[in-house]
């Protein structure tokens, strides 16, 4: 479904089941150069057991339109104003990467507006190297590379996740490709790990999370690994960490101990 956010048309996938605001509701916010597929799994489980689910498509990327955020603050703000579109006073948000920093910051922002955070493959900061950040500017494909052999613990996705024996570096090159090429204007790349580079109030920002917090972490992360998570661990009022056996894509990577471990977050604390 579209809905229209500043004046734009936002792409929000419900998991197969129509939007209903009066549902307990979950946001799911994608990380750089990914789209709202890349919560297939997560989104459609829900969405066929009691959840209202929205899985955006961030400014600028693939179906959405809107001018692509060039901070993390902007895209939190995007999200709140995304809520505000949808009729949702109060909604869970699952950020992965990118959007893991993104769904902090919106915590932060209205606190009371998110009874439950789950932060996937997040760091703090979450610097990238100046060659990633030269190449996602000047080779945009060497780089999308040199993320994906970073970034993955594993060829072939286990059953479940974009079905048995998918290619997930593959199936993640293309996908890295394809959200590329939706935008001719903006370099949805380098933007983004430029506003991941950049931002410095992930600390800052748990301090005023009042929510229970799920982190999700890659035991063999080599993008964003566990340690590098500590800080916001140990800043947050009620947080849980729960160490997945793969790497960065844990959506994809690791889809079952991952949708166990947010269903079972998600019924201890709903509300």
């Amino acid at each position: 479904m579209h809905i229209i956010v500043n004046g734009h048309a936002s792409y929000c996938y419900t998991g197969g089941k129509p939007f209903d605001a009066a549902k307990p509701s979950i946001v799911f916010i994608h990380g750089v150069l990914n789209d709202h597929s890349v919560w297939i799994l997560q989104s459609r489980y829900l969405a066929h057991h009691g959840w209202n689910v929205l899985a955006v498509d961030l400014p600028g990327h693939c179906r959405s339109a809107g001018e692509p955020a060039s901070t993390v603050e902007a895209a939190a703000d995007f999200i709140l104003a995304l809520m505000d579109a949808a009729g949702l006073a109060r909604a869970v948000l699952v950020g992965h990467s990118f959007g893991a920093l993104v769904a902090l910051e919106a915590a932060a922002r209205a606190p009371e507006r998110v009874p439950q955070l789950v932060l996937v493959g997040v760091a703090a900061p979450m610097k990238v190297s100046p060659a990633l950040l030269e190449a996602s500017l000047h080779e945009p494909m060497k780089a999308l590379t040199m993320v994906n052999i970073f970034s993955r613990s594993t060829l072939t996705a286990p059953p479940s996740a974009l079905g048995p024996g998918t290619w997930v570096y593959g199936a993640s090159m293309a996908l890295g490709r394809r959200v590329l090429a939706s935008n001719r204007r903006v370099n949805l790349f380098h933007t983004g790990f430029l506003a991941c580079d950049r931002y410095t109030g992930a600390e800052t920002a748990m301090a005023k999370v009042l929510c229970p917090v799920l982190f999700l972490l890659g035991s063999v992360d080599q993008m964003t690994p566990p340690k590098a998570a500590q800080s916001l661990v140990k800043k947050a009022r009620d947080g849980r960490v729960v160490l997945l056996p793969g790497g960065h894509h844990q959506m994809n990577e690791t889809p079952e101990p991952m949708l166990a471990a947010l269903k079972q977050f998600l019924i201890c604390y709903k509300n």
